[in-house]
Parts: structure tokens; sequence; C-alpha cells
């Protein structure tokens, strides 16, 4: 379907209007601006220089410039700087519409620009210290970002989120996972650090007994708000009732029974327990599998939940999977939801994880929520209104044809209810790597990892029962990561403060790439027509988001490695080759796979039959040194570009891919060498 043939083609005019001021363009139509911006800022950030001090006069003289050495010198930055231009012209396109692979884009001005200048003054966000601005920014786009998500963020609320800028979603899943295991097990060991130094506290905790009372279990599966309640109460009751050095004394002891000092084999083996599971979807990202591996819990302990016929965690599995630790006496650390899978763009039923949390919670086992949403993160701006209110499903579904679904809808609507959400700028936000982040609904976990000693248990300031803003200006104390670039958080900063993160800011521009997704799917019928006779073509499931896959199989082959190998031969025209100039390629695109491991029968007995494959071709063949039959080798297009329906002509983008792809399956057809097994 062309763009002139929708039924929102004049709908969708004023958005394209709207976004052409905010990138530099694919044919860099912006260029005098960007380089206004620059050339002007530049010139601010040399006159900051020149009034520091200006008495100590100039360190370069004016007549430096013309010796020869300083001209050798300038000769020899500008040649490496040629190869070093001349090199990148056979980078990546990210920001063409011909550009369809993975999750990058163009990059919006303020953002680019931001990063540029602030590069100039090189701040360090690991404190206020060395980053006296952009660190205040960087705490601002994690109460912009958990806004957002519908946590609150005003400093007298309770509980008050907080979030921060990470070199990636990695990362960010990583301090997920840190903070449920150090606020999960500190209830034993404030326990144990108790006992060691022969006190009890007198009622304290949800259920308002001595903290001797409290059985492993219940203490194993306390809320983070409860856990936090138990050490406020604790805290209060040394304050009130014990001489200081019994305090100090204490502290101590419950540093010394933490996980994070007795190891995690140490800590389960002196408590016997079993190690905790974390449970994820069997589409989430690898990063999890990394998590467990860089924080000991081990990649056995990893739960892969399996997947509904639309790629989204399977709550009967996930339910059936909670059950088993239940009854084991399994501790869950987390249940991970997807919001956006990087493979699919697909998302989890948030909402009836929540649900699922809940009821559990009601007969005494907890589990954290963490959401994965380095994907789709930022789509929640196309449901929030300017004023932070969440749209109808019915205001949201306007103009488009099949966005939300009610499981979308219901999903981002359920964020509020969630522990912590993991999200990356640098993708949907449109703004230069590295922007990561890690966003969490309750501030408080902040004093379960800092490498200071927590100030709950600090006889200095009796007054404070929470952290207060200011302190979490030493941000080092409370992260992963060390140094880390203040100009990521001002190109964040910057784009947040003029593109808003709701449905008329952000989520206008980003509206347009779902719709783009949407007219993507609904012209697959079109093609499907076109190659009759030549090739299957199989969207496997319906986009939730604007990622949409699509599976290609000859016309008369049942074989599901033949088809692999087609695949794979079509793909090789789309594919960049780091030894031919990107210029060759007429769309540049990615891949996945569906594996038979993964995929649920049903769904597999679909996507097989559409395309017309014997299933007993899809199969683990040891022998088979390619593997080319446990698996689905499909094409995956990432339609995050906002130019994709304003084609070169008065044909989409979309259009024309459509065009290029029956060519290429014509040229791959033609050649017949996926046909040898």
């Amino acid at each position: 379907m062309s763009d002139s043939d929708s039924d929102s083609d004049s709908g969708s005019r004023p958005d394209l209007d709207f976004v052409q001021p905010w990138f530099l363009g694919p044919a860099a139509e912006n260029d005098r601006l960007l380089e206004d911006l620059v050339v002007e800022f530049l010139r601010d950030h040399a006159y900051w220089r020149r009034n520091f001090h200006p008495e100590d006069g100039l360190r370069i003289s004016a007549g430096a410039r013309h010796a020869p050495a300083f001209l050798d010198v300038q000769a020899r930055m500008r040649a490496e700087l040629h190869r070093l231009s001349a090199s990148l012209k056979r980078a990546v396109p990210f920001f063409h519409p011909r550009y369809v692979g993975h999750m990058t884009g163009d990059l919006l001005i303020p953002g680019l620009v931001a990063k540029l200048i602030t590069t100039l003054y090189n701040p360090n966000n690991v404190s206020e210290e060395a980053a006296p601005v952009t660190l205040e920014w960087e705490l601002q786009v994690g109460e912009q970002l958990a806004r957002m998500f519908g946590f609150a963020v005003d400093d007298d609320a309770e509980p008050c989120a907080w979030g921060h800028l990470t070199s990636g979603g990695t990362v960010a899943n990583y301090e997920a996972l840190w903070n449920f295991r150090s606020v999960r097990f500190y209830g034993l060991a404030l326990q144990a650090g108790a006992r060691e130094v022969g006190f009890d506290p007198g009622p304290v905790g949800p259920a308002q007994k001595e903290l001797s009372a409290y059985t492993a279990w219940e203490l194993l599966n306390l809320s983070i708000d409860d856990t936090i309640a138990l050490r406020r109460d604790v805290a209060r009751h040394l304050r009130a009732h014990h001489p200081p050095p019994l305090f100090h004394a204490f502290a101590a002891a419950v540093r010394a029974e933490r996980i994070e000092s007795l190891g995690t084999a140490g800590f389960f083996l002196k408590h016997d327990l079993a190690p905790p599971r974390v449970l994820v979807s069997s589409s989430a990202h690898y990063s999890w599998a990394k998590g467990m591996k860089v924080l000991g819990l081990g990649t056995a302990h990893l739960v892969r939940v399996a997947v509904d016929d639309h790629m989204r965690m399977a709550v009967s599995h996930l339910r059936d999977e909670l059950d088993r630790a239940e009854e084991g006496r399994i501790p869950v650390l987390a249940v991970v939801g997807m919001l956006g899978t990087t493979e699919f763009g697909t998302v989890d039923p948030i909402h009836a994880i929540a649900d699922e949390r809940d009821e559990r919670r009601g007969r005494g086992v907890e589990l954290g929520l963490h959401v994965d949403a380095a994907w789709g993160g930022y789509l929640t701006s196309v449901f929030r209104r300017p004023d932070g209110s969440f749209h109808g499903q019915d205001e949201v579904a306007e103009g488009f044809r099949h966005f939300p679904s009610d499981t979308v809808y219901r999903a981002f609507q359920a964020l509020p209810r969630v522990d912590s959400v993991t999200i990356d700028p640098h993708k949907l936000g449109y703004v230069p790597y590295p922007a990561g982040a890690f966003v969490a609904r309750n501030r408080e976990v902040v004093d379960f990892i800092t490498q200071e000693a927590a100030y709950v248990f600090d006889l200095g300031d009796e007054t404070t029962p929470r952290p207060r803003r200011e302190t979490l200006h030493n941000l080092g104390q409370y992260i992963l990561e060390g140094s880390k670039p203040g100009a990521a958080a001002a190109a964040v900063h910057v784009t947040h403060r003029v593109l808003p993160l709701d449905s008329q800011g952000l989520g206008r521009l980003l509206k347009l790439t779902v719709r783009a997704c949407e007219i993507f799917y609904d012209s697959v019928a079109d093609i499907q027509a076109r190659l009759e006779g030549r090739v299957r073509l199989c969207v496997p499931f319906e986009p939730d988001s604007n990622l949409i896959c699509l599976a290609v199989n000859p016309w008369d082959n049942a074989s599901a490695a033949a088809m692999n190998r087609f695949a794979r031969a079509v793909f090789a025209h789309m594919k960049v080759e780091g030894h031919r100039p990107v210029q060759v390629k007429t769309f540049i695109g990615s891949y996945t796979s569906l594996l038979k491991s993964t995929l649920p029968g049903d769904q597999a007995h679909r996507i097989l039959g559409g395309l017309r494959l014997d299933p007993d071709t899809f199969r683990l063949i040891p022998q088979d040194p390619a593997r080319e039959a446990d698996h689905l080798f499909i094409l995956r297009h990432t339609l995050m570009n906002p130019w994709l329906l304003a084609g070169p002509d008065e044909r989409s983008y979309i259009d024309h891919y459509w065009d290029w792809l029956e060519d290429v399956v014509d040229d791959v057809l033609a050649g017949g060498e996926w046909r040898q097994g």
C-alpha cells in the first residue's frame, strides 16, 4: 500500500511537517541550522575560556601558529582527520529511511548539539565536584523518565522515584538485579546483626512483631517498601532506646552479615537458602544471562518463561514456574517483563504479571518486578497527555488501524505498579550513544547499595528517615559505573526539555514510526499476491510497536534448512559489508531467528503452515555443522525513521522497499545456490 493510498495520508502531513526541524535530515537538509548552532556555541565556549582569570594572559602566543613545528603538527592532525573522515564514509547510514536494520536512527539536533558543546567542557558525572551542572541535569532526566512512567517524583511523595543514566540498557539491567539482590536479602542480615549484638528492637516491620520472631521465609518475602519500613523501624528503636556504642556495633554487625560481605555462596550457605531465581521471557535480551554471571547468581537460576503466539510472555507458564518456586521454598528475586523485545518489538503483558505479583504478595510470597523497556520505553510518551495523565485507549488509537492492542495498552498503563524500569534514550530517544537509563520507583533503594555508611543508621542526622535528593549528587556511590560523561546527560536533558515526553512532544514523532509499521504490515498482503508462485511471505506475529519481522520461503520449498539458506541469500543483499561501500546497498536491514528450542508448538505449527514447510524438517540435526534446521531465519525491520512515509517521489519508502525486495527475490531464485544443502 502506498502512503497516497492510505486513508490517513492527509492526516500524516502535519506530523511530517512537525518532524522537519528536529533532524539533520537524510540529505543533510538542515546542515546550516546545525552549523550555525555548533559555531555559535563553540564561540561561546571560547569566550568562557578567555574570561576565566583573563589576567593570566595567553599561554599560546599569536605567532606560535606560524612556527614550523606548529605547522607540522597542524598538517599531521589534518591528515589523520581526513583519513578518519574518509573511513567514516563506510559507516552505516542510520539516518536514512533506506536503513531499516538495528535499533538506531538519526539524531535529534538538540541532543546532538548539546552533546557536542558539552564535550568541550568534559564534565564527569561521577560527583557534583566534577560536574556541578550536568549531574543535576542527569537527576532531572531520571525524574522526567520516572514521571513519564507514572512514578511519583516530588520529594514529599512516598515512595519517591529516582533514575540516572547508564552506558546502555545492559548496565541498567545489571543494576536492576543488583538493587533487587541488595534489598531482598537485607532482612536476614538485619536479623543476624541484631542477634550478634544481643538485642531485639521490639515490634517492627509489616507484622509488627519482634525481629527475632520473623522466619527466614518471611524476611525473604518482604517487598522493597516493607524492607525499607522494617529498616526504619529498627533505626528508630535504636535511636530512642540504646546508646551510640550499641548503635555503631549493630550497624557494623549488619554490614558483616550482608550478602555483599559474605558473598553469594557464603550467604546462601549460612542461611541454608536455595539460590534465588530470576524469571524472564524466552525472547528476553541476552544481557539478563550476562547479569546473572556478573552478579554471581548463575545462569542455571535464570528461568526462561515460554512465550505465547504473539511472542509475549505466557502468563500461564509464568504462573507454573512461580508455583514451582513457591512449593520448593525458592525465592524469586525478580520477574522481568519486556516492553518491546529487541528481537521482535513485542510487549509482555505487564499488567498480568503485576496482577500475579499482587496475588502472591497477598499470601506472603514476594517477587520483584522489573520492566526491560530499553526499546519500547519511550513509546510511553504516546500514552501521556502533557499534564501527565494517561490517555484513554480510544484516544491513543486515533490515526492507527491496529495500535494499541488491548494487551499493549494495559501493559503501558501498568507501568506505575512495577519496581524499576530500563530505558535507552539512545534508541527511541534519538540521542547519541552512550545513553541508557535505570529508573526505580522507590528512591530509598539507594541506601542499600551505597558505598558509604547508610545514613539511616547515622546518628548525626536523626530527622532524616530517607535519602535527601542532594545526597544523590554523590552519584558514584549509588551506581555500577564510575566515571561517566556529563555530555550524555546534557544531550538527554536538552532533548527532553524541547521535545517533552508526552503525546504532543516526542510521542508525536513516535506515532509516525508506529504508523509506518502499520502500513508495512497492512501492505504485506499486496506483496504476497505479487510474489505468488515465486515465494511465500509470512509476518510471524503482529507487531506491537514499530518493529516487524518477515519470513520468506521459495514457493515450492518444504525444507526449513533450504528456506534459511534462501533467506540468508536475500539478506546478503541488505547486509553491511566492511569491504564494500554502503552506497551499493539499496536498503540495509537486519535479521533474527525463531529458535525451535523456544518457539511454542502452536506458533511453530502456524508459521510453518503459512510458509508450507514440512514440520519434520524443523528439528535439531546434531551432525549438521551449519545447524540450519533448528531455527527459522527471518528478516527484521526496525521502522524508527520518521521519513519512511515521505518517499523520494509520490510513493513511500515502504513501496520502494517492496519493489526492491521483489527484484532481490527474483535474483536469488535465479541463482539457485540456496538449493545446495
